[in-house]
């Protein structure tokens, strides 16, 4: 069973999916649910919104949950590539591909940061363009920027 709650942040209304005892997803505000999530606060949840708020607070550089990272083995890859990018830091899809062992996959690798459920606790935000520009993401590219500059004005 798959248990969501929603807390207010500064981004509006989130969404925090737990399912045996790991997150598995954080919606944005014009996210829905999966029609079979139950509306259900957990302990685990709990410890999630605290972390997200702390992050939006500029207190939190790195997120301590326990992760279920469900998709393809290049995706699950490319995920954990994610985790590695600092706080207040940015690396281009090539970055991540070159990472991940797969060096003209930079495409795939925007493909796997679209389909990334865990936004924001795995930082594809943190993912830019080889010319620095700000490209694709799930919650647009006006909270992409909000987020960068967020993490830019804490990372010291």
């Amino acid at each position: 069973m798959t248990q969501v709650f929603y807390y207010d942040t500064p981004v509006g209304k989130i969404g925090i999916a737990e399912e045996e005892g790991a997150v598995v997803r954080l919606l944005f505000p014009h996210e829905k649910a999966e029609p079979h999530y139950v509306e259900k606060e957990t302990p685990l949840l709990k410890k999630a919104a605290k972390q997200v708020a702390e992050y939006f607070a500029g207190k939190r550089k790195v997120f301590d949950l326990p992760l279920k990272l469900k998709g393809t083995d290049f995706q699950v890859s490319c995920w954990n590539a994610l985790l590695t990018v600092p706080y207040g830091k940015t690396v281009s899809y090539q970055h991540i591909a070159e990472k991940v062992g797969s060096p003209k996959g930079f495409r795939a690798v925007g493909g796997a940061n679209h389909n990334n459920p865990r936004p924001l606790i795995v930082p594809c935000h943190r993912i830019i363009g080889k010319d620095g520009s700000l490209v694709g993401f799930g919650g647009g590219l006006p909270l992409k920027r909000y987020l960068l500059d967020l993490e830019r004005d804490h990372a010291s």
